[in-house]
């Protein structure tokens, strides 16, 4: 069956219909990874964008349940070039395409992503969309396509109630933005005993548990939409706890402390960004998925918090460490799995902060 996307410039790329024959109007972005694309799938901060991968190979290791991390796929839509539609693994235990039209998620193959990921380059992140219906209207799904923005996401990945993951270590309270497992995980992995809260959690509900630690994690969407969120977080920077971010976190702790975000112009997703730490002038390679960056200036300027990490392709913001607080937050992934592990020992200077050991 034919599909088509659709951009909210005028481009329309012609391919194949993989998975659902829903039709969905989603911002569409790109991510440079050359394997995990079921990681890339379950991850919840793709919740409101269609993923295009930029390796032109996609399926050819199928999907293993296993390597999910969360419950479910987020993304609205798939897009890639070739998709693999035998996959080879002795893990494997079904098909991108299966696996999409089992959770009712539309994609489309055989388009140029080369082509598409220039354009995004170029002009910027843009809404489209993704339809099977050849005998679409431009004039009427453009002014559509403008229109639409990405909202509540968070409200929708997060957990509905709060789960306790047993450890002898210290506790950690986790607000869960749409929380990868493996932040979980990696704190768990080292002793701590983790309590996972919903992102609407009041910061009185965390803090009058006594927690040793807070962990802030990933998420989609813009963070200036998250209000009610950041007022709370405010609440949790205010106490004397040790906070760990990581990326929707960092961004989120940013605005509470007097901040600023801004859009980035098509954003960095993908498994190889190299981060440079301002402390040790020592690179990191990592894992990454936002569309969004911290003003450091603004926090600097402040005296509020002084940059620890930079990008060192685009010199955008990569972390902060906060005066006066045992705080300190990453724009990028240190619990990425598969993926880059160059990162992971922040989690073992947050179990310091705590006054644990590895």
């Amino acid at each position: 069956m034919k599909a088509f996307l659709i951009l909210e410039d005028g481009h329309v790329f012609t391919g194949t219909s993989i998975g659902s024959a829903r039709e969905v109007i989603s911002e569409i972005v790109f991510n440079t990874s050359m394997t995990g694309y079921l990681e890339v799938m379950t991850d919840p901060s793709y919740a409101g964008q269609a993923v295009c991968m930029t390796y032109p190979l996609i399926g050819n290791y199928g999907i293993c349940y296993d390597d999910q991390e969360s419950r479910k796929p987020w993304i609205d839509g798939f897009i890639v070039r070739e998709l693999s539609r035998v996959p080879s693994n002795f893990r494997s235990v079904d098909t991108i395409q299966h696996f999409l039209s089992r959770y009712d998620i539309p994609g489309i193959a055989g388009i140029d992503t080369r082509a598409l990921t220039k354009i995004l380059r170029e002009k910027g992140t843009m809404n489209g969309m993704i339809t099977v219906n050849e005998n679409y209207d431009l004039d009427t799904i453009l002014p559509e396509l403008k229109a639409y923005t990405v909202r509540g996401v968070v409200e929708k990945v997060t957990c509905r109630e709060r789960e306790i993951l047993k450890g002898d270590g210290p506790r950690v309270a986790l607000l869960d933005l749409g929380a990868k497992r493996n932040i979980a995980r990696s704190l768990n992995q080292r002793g701590c005993q983790v309590t996972v809260y919903p992102a609407w959690t009041p910061a009185e509900e965390i803090l009058r548990e006594k927690p040793d630690g807070i962990m802030l994690s990933n998420g989609p969407g813009d963070p200036s939409d998250c209000g009610s969120v950041i007022r709370e977080i405010r609440r949790l920077y205010e106490s004397d706890v040790p906070i760990f971010a990581i990326c929707l976190g960092h961004q989120l702790m940013a605005l509470a402390a007097g901040g600023e975000t801004y859009k980035m112009k098509y954003g960095h997703r993908g498994g190889n960004h190299p981060v440079k730490d301002l402390s040790t002038g020592r690179v990191y390679i990592s894992s990454q998925n936002h569309g969004y960056v911290v003003d450091a200036r603004i926090l600097e300027e402040k005296n509020i918090a002084h940059p620890a990490f930079v990008n060192v392709n685009d010199g955008t913001n990569e972390g902060m460490s906060y005066v006066g607080k045992n705080i300190f937050t990453v724009q990028f992934h240190p619990e990425a799995c598969p993926g880059p592990e160059d990162s992971a020992f922040l989690f073992d200077r947050f179990l310091h902060m705590m006054g644990g050991d590895r």
